[in-house]
């Protein structure tokens, strides 16, 4: 049973000086829960031309990836990333060395407006990816913002390897580097920085960025090896104006190149060297969400002429052109993706002569019947479905964003493609030429890069269910196998937050963030998600934020992005709570139905009505941003909260808390199961305990152990979520925000904490006529600790007695209870479970 000894003496303990152990590390074993590859943008793939099955993959806001070619299977490549270096997960540019092909360069960074105040590094790897040295830029790199599937941007001198080009965004030109990436100088000399922004008046900053430099191309034939190589093309994202330049000493000087086109944005620029032929794919929009027009163009090296091959011209033509790519070992074929045909599906076109006729991926029968040049298989992630070729208009099978398009420079029948969810690609590309009809599997095993925005793992039915950003979200029965389907009725592509009945854990309610063809988003289950019906009381266009469910399952309080705090019971139609903060964070009391808590600033608010009223209580200290509400599940009332000043825990319905020593903020927290079954649940917390990591304590807070190492940084804390399990002690889920999510299981023993002296105190307020009284287990402890006391709020409860009376909502009875078993008038006590009886209004 849980040990409550420890608890009542907190609630006893007025503000005292403390022992704040430091900190020890246990060895956990990581592991990413799969979703089977992708979940999100794949702008870049990049293949090493002189290595036979090197290649990397970049991501937008989940890092970068090493191909293993014999598996067809990735290996994430940054996972060291921690709250210090979040960004480096926002890769923008990629170069695999040509000449000593160990040397892998990155270009990182999250935004480029205000929203990331970093600037960006070159990461230098002499080892493949295995080990990075970061090289810091004076200015920012934005691997999630606008244009971040043009490129590459980042370019190593094929004939003197020592020497990049890095083309930069938001008006910071043209840099080189001469000592292999480890120091950077503008070029001052190059012609533009770039004119086109997507929406210059976009106020946030997002949109009104300069794209800038769009690629860098070295003409490997115009050099020798060992020299710099003389002539090098830039494109740049200029429309109306030159915006393709060439130099033909090394980058001294630059002049336009001329005859080009300047109607549209170049996206791609890839050499043909067999040819002597530069192939330019065009987009009239940055990509990757827009472009309507769109070109491809080819310039003779020799002759210095340009020809249009676009594919398809007229009527025909409703989307720009994005990833481009040449076989190697084939001369005059080439490949280009169109960047956003939404409807009816993507499409790729085919030449085998350099661009003078083309085949296409799919192309109409007689409308709405379509005949697609492909078989396709889903296997590694069938959500994407479904696995068979469908001839229907409008399911984007074979994907969208197709910035990046790769023949394997040394297998003509290899090819990968990246899209807005996963990596496609197959083994028989030849076969296009011939009988037209190739193999197309999803092919990013390995490549985990949701933004989870919440991870719940129930105490029965599934191991784990999970919100994600674009996908929905999914039941993991298996965590080792990718799941089958998302969520439908209602559908829609972001799950905002998710929340289960404590009383009844099959009953589980998600949010979506407005992103459906159905305005109302919320969605009730009633087996665990596996089917979902749609709240009829959500009225439309009301979206996002948090949402908690009553212990029963009938009551959804709702903290909405922008409409304030509402609450339904019964799926009637939600009412405005103005009792409670629109910032507040909120959670259900996992035992009593009428209970909901909130946080906002530094206040603690309960309600006893189910939502429809909340009450302040204590004080959080000096908090400014409650970031989570927890409640622990077999007892109502004890309750923590994480603020950007500490953790805090109260065992009396927030009428008083204790500060956890030693924790000077905390993000996500999480309960899980007990070390044992007379011990309190295991707490799991993101937070600043002499640093930033991720941490557990099996004795309430009193002994911490970091439990992440430095391989494993997980991104930036603040914006990561937390779920603890509750059937297998030790094992925490961290959702990240562009990586997936991870599940831990120790796999060490937990180390013996060592002291260290230190004062801290909380005061609160009691506002409340609510009351509760805490247990008290007359077996030993197993966690007393008894140089250890933690910091408890001015305002306390006493021990229970044998005699006398439980307040409303106190505990009345319970395995090993000594106190009160009568409660007040109105009140009845209500048994909750073998160790814990209740006062519940009568």
């Amino acid at each position: 049973m849980p040990n409550y000894s420890l608890l009542a003496a907190l609630a006893a303990v007025a503000s005292v000086t403390s022992l704040v152990h430091a900190v020890s590390s246990q060895a956990y074993t990581w592991k990413n829960v799969k979703v089977g590859g992708g979940g999100g943008f794949v702008p870049g793939i990049v293949f090493n031309p002189k290595e036979q099955g090197l290649a990397y993959a970049r991501t937008d806001i989940g890092g970068a990836y090493k191909l293993n070619a014999a598996t067809d299977t990735w290996t994430p490549l940054l996972d060291f990333a921690d709250d210090s270096t979040w960004n480096y997960w926002g890769v923008a540019a990629l170069a695999t060395d040509p000449v000593q092909t160990n040397r892998l360069y990155l270009a990182t960074g999250g935004y480029t407006n205000s929203w990331d105040p970093k600037n960006g590094n070159i990461l230098i790897s002499t080892d493949k990816g295995s080990t990075f040295t970061a090289s810091p830029l004076p200015f920012k790199v934005g691997g999630n913002m606008p244009g971040r599937g043009i490129g590459e941007r980042l370019a190593v001198d094929p004939n003197s390897n020592g020497i990049l080009f890095f083309g930069a965004a938001s008006g910071n030109g043209l840099w080189k580097s001469t000592d292999f990436g480890v120091t950077w100088t503008q070029v001052t000399s190059f012609p533009s920085v770039g004119t086109y922004a997507p929406d210059p008046k976009d106020s946030s900053g997002y949109n009104s960025q300069l794209i800038g430099i769009a690629w860098v191309t070295f003409d490997s034939t115009s050099g020798t090896a060992g020299s710099a190589t003389p002539r090098i093309f830039v494109g740049v994202a200029n429309q109306g104006s030159s915006n393709i330049f060439v130099t033909t000493n090394g980058g001294t000087t630059w002049s336009a190149v001329a005859g080009q086109n300047t109607t549209y944005l170049p996206h791609k620029g890839v050499l043909s060297p067999a040819e002597k032929v530069l192939y330019i794919s065009y987009s009239n929009g940055a990509g990757p969400y827009d472009g309507t027009l769109g070109s491809v163009m080819k310039y003779d090296l020799a002759t210095s002429t340009w020809t249009d091959i676009t594919p398809v011209t007229g009527s025909d033509l409703t989307f720009g052109f994005g990833g481009v790519t040449v076989d190697l070992k084939v001369p005059g074929t080439i490949m280009v993706a169109a960047l956003n045909s939404w409807w009816p599906d993507g499409q790729i076109f085919r030449s085998t002569n350099s661009g003078a006729s083309w085949s296409p991926l799919w192309s109409w029968q007689s409308y709405p019947t379509m005949n697609k040049f492909y078989s396709y298989s889903d296997s590694l992630a069938p959500w994407l479905g479904p696995n068979f070729v469908d001839g229907t208009p409008g399911d984007l099978q074979i994907g969208w964003m197709m910035e990046s398009l790769n023949i394997d420079p040394f297998d003509s029948n290899h090819w990968l493609y990246g899209t807005g969810a996963t990596i496609y690609g197959g083994h028989d590309l030849l076969k296009w030429d011939t009988i037209h009809n190739v193999s197309i599997s999803s092919l990013a095993d390995g490549i985990e890069e949701t933004s989870v925005q919440a991870v719940l793992s129930p105490p029965t039915g599934p191991t784990l269910i999970s919100a994600l950003g674009d996908i929905q979200g999914f039941v993991h029965e298996d965590l080792t196998k990718a799941p089958t389907v998302n969520w439908i009725n209602p559908k829609w592509s972001t799950t905002a937050d998710l929340d289960f009945a404590g009383n009844k854990p099959t009953n589980i309610v998600r949010i979506g963030t407005g992103d459906s063809t159905q305005g109302k988003q919320v969605a009730l289950s009633y087996d665990s998600g596996n089917t979902w019906s749609q709240d009829y009381g959500a009225a439309d266009n009301v979206t996002g934020g948090k949402v908690a469910l009553s212990a029963d399952g009938d009551t959804v309080l709702w903290r909405t992005n922008g409409n304030g705090v509402l609450v339904s019971q019964f799926t009637n139609p939600f009412a405005a709570v103005s009792s409670l903060p629109s910032t507040a964070a909120i959670a259900s009391d996992k035992l009593n139905n009428s209970i909901f808590y909130g946080a906002a600033v530094n206040t603690f608010y309960l309600s006893t009505d189910g939502g429809k009223t909340f009450a302040s209580k204590a004080s959080l200290s000096s908090s400014t941003s409650p970031a989570k509400v927890i409640v622990n599940p077999k007892v109502s009332g004890d309750v923590w909260v994480s603020t950007d000043k500490g953790l805090f825990h109260s065992t009396d319905f927030g009428t008083s808390f204790t500060a956890i020593s030693g924790i000077s903020a905390a993000w996500a927290i999480a309960l899980g199961a007990p070390k044992s079954s007379t011990s309190y649940p295991a707490i799991f917390a993101a937070a600043n305990i002499g640093g930033i990591g991720y941490f557990r304590s099996d004795d309430m807070g009193v002994n911490w152990v970091k439990i992440n190492d430095a391989a494993h940084g997980f991104g930036s804390a603040s914006s990561n979520c937390i779920s603890g399990d509750p059937r297998i002690y030790g094992r925490v889920y961290i959702g990240t925000n562009g990586r997936g999510i991870f599940y831990g299981d120790a796999s060490g023993a937990t180390p013996p904490p060592t002291s260290t002296a230190s004062s801290t105190s909380a005061t609160s307020k009691s506002t409340t006529s609510v009351s509760t009284t805490t247990s008290k287990n007359t077996s030993a402890s197993t966690t007393t600790a008894s140089s250890t006391t933690i910091a408890s709020s001015t305002t306390t409860s006493s021990p229970p007695t044998s005699t006398g009376t439980a307040g409303a909502y106190g505990q009345c009875g319970g395995s090993n209870w000594t106190g009160p078993t009568t409660c007040v008038s109105g009140y009845k006590c209500t048994f909750s479970n073998d160790f814990y009886s209740q006062c519940v209004p009568a």
